[in-house]
């Protein structure tokens, strides 16, 4: 069994910067990418941005510029550093990551959800 669990979420006012952290744990043979997304009330869940075991990064048009997604694979764990925050930033965020359980089982997971508020 696989957790995904974050931290770092909060309220932030326009500006300012938050870091999320996302660690995975559990029967882990390899994590092959990992994510963030993120859903705003009545929207749909987005996409915010990937990365790669090979450290290749993706990143909704949105975000480029402002928000930077790393990993440690040695720690099971990825993070999102979120600069010059916006006010539409805010949002329920989730990690995902696409983990092997085994060389042939591959599998998709969330996080529980971290809000982000950016308000004055």
């Amino acid at each position: 069994q696989v957790q995904l669990v974050e931290s770092g979420g909060g309220l932030v006012q326009p500006g300012g910067s938050l870091r999320l952290s996302c660690a995975a744990s559990g029967n882990i043979f390899s994590i092959n990418s990992m994510g963030w997304y993120r859903q705003a009330p009545g929207k749909e869940r987005e996409l915010v941005a990937t990365i790669t075991r090979g450290g290749s990064t993706n990143y909704a048009d949105s975000v480029k510029g402002r928000f930077t997604i790393s990993r440690d694979n040695a720690k099971n764990t990825w993070y999102l550093q979120m600069n010059s925050l916006k006010p539409e930033d805010t949002a329920v965020y989730y990690c995902h990551g696409r983990i092997l359980l085994s060389v042939i089982d591959s599998r998709a997971y969330w996080g529980q959800g971290t809000q982000v508020t950016v308000s004055s």
